[in-house]
């Protein structure tokens, strides 16, 4: 229980935080943390009024207070049956655009079948530092960059050409990649900054062309938006634009070419033992993540 609390202490925050985790009281929580450095002999946190630290001997405690529960998730694990309920926290890092709208439903469908369970869910466009940030897993869009960690592959997500009408002045529809040179440009500045490379979809041919933005942003809603403002074309998720698209704001420009998809998989890493919260949560996505974004899940 002691080493529990301070692991909730570290994870939260703060001793008020870790309180309404555990559904206790702040002074509880303070007691409980005097117990542990008193049987330990040590200060594990350095606390002033605005900024709570780890000691050195509090880091060392932390790292191995994580390994021994995990440990003890294990044997509960083995005694209980692989079949057990998930309780508890998962943790995930899911991508801004895709984790504030396509990924939402899965995560409630997560949350209703599985009562007990509460989760963090954070809202970046990187890989965490899992030991470090306690985090269980993440959803990553792109290529991966760290070999260390598990990826669950769960589909790639088309991207395409598009743009306002308004930015064709009147003239015909793009059919090919050179006739797309001329036009202003929009980057997605974390796949692609001064060059894109579309394929077409039946021949396989492949154009590389330079562009020169006029816009480079890291968010796809702010992409988009300006893409419906007539600022440029752009490379988009395709279903980030469907209705853009079905209803005549947006047309898709050179419709038989498409940039390479988007893989996105589910990391985390790699142990031992993996708690129930955690493999139910792989399993829904597994499903969902598809489905979402209309996509072959792969084999």
């Amino acid at each position: 229980m002691l080493v529990e609390t301070f692991v909730r202490i570290v994870d939260a925050g703060s001793l008020s935080a870790a309180a309404r985790l555990l559904e206790t009281t702040q002074p509880t929580i303070s007691r409980r943390l005097k117990a542990l450095e008193k049987s330990l002999g040590v200060r594990l946190l350095q606390r002033s009024t605005h900024a709570m630290t780890l000691t050195d001997d509090g880091m060392r405690c932390y790292t191995r207070a994580r390994e021994l529960i995990a440990g003890w998730q294990a044997f509960e694990s083995e005694i209980r049956g692989a079949g057990d309920e998930p309780v508890g926290l998962l943790r995930v890092i899911a991508p801004h655009a895709f984790g504030q709208q396509q990924l939402v439903a899965p995560l409630a469908d997560y949350l209703a079948r599985y009562p007990k369970m509460k989760v963090e869910w954070t809202l970046h466009d990187r890989t965490p530092d899992f030991i470090a940030e306690g985090i269980d897993c993440a959803i990553q869009v792109g290529t991966l960059t760290d070999s260390s960690v598990v990826a669950i592959p769960l589909g790639a997500v088309p991207r395409i050409v598009v743009g306002a009408p308004g930015i064709l002045d009147g003239g015909a529809i793009p059919a090919h990649p050179d006739q797309l040179a001329r036009l202003p440009w929009l980057a997605a500045s974390s796949f692609y900054r001064d060059e894109i490379v579309l394929t077409h979809a039946a021949t396989g041919e492949t154009v590389r062309m330079a562009i020169q933005p006029r816009l480079y942003t890291d968010n796809l809603y702010a992409l988009r938006n300006a893409v419906l403002l007539g600022v440029g074309a752009a490379v988009v998720s395709s279903w980030a634009v469907r209705e853009e698209l079905d209803t005549g704001r947006l047309v898709q420009l050179s419709p038989d070419w498409q940039a390479s998809p988007l893989p996105i998989h589910l990391i985390y890493p790699p142990a031992r033992f993996y708690p129930a919260r955690l493999r139910r949560f792989i399993d829904i996505m597994r499903v969902a993540v598809p489905q979402a974004f209309g996509i072959t899940a792969p084999g």
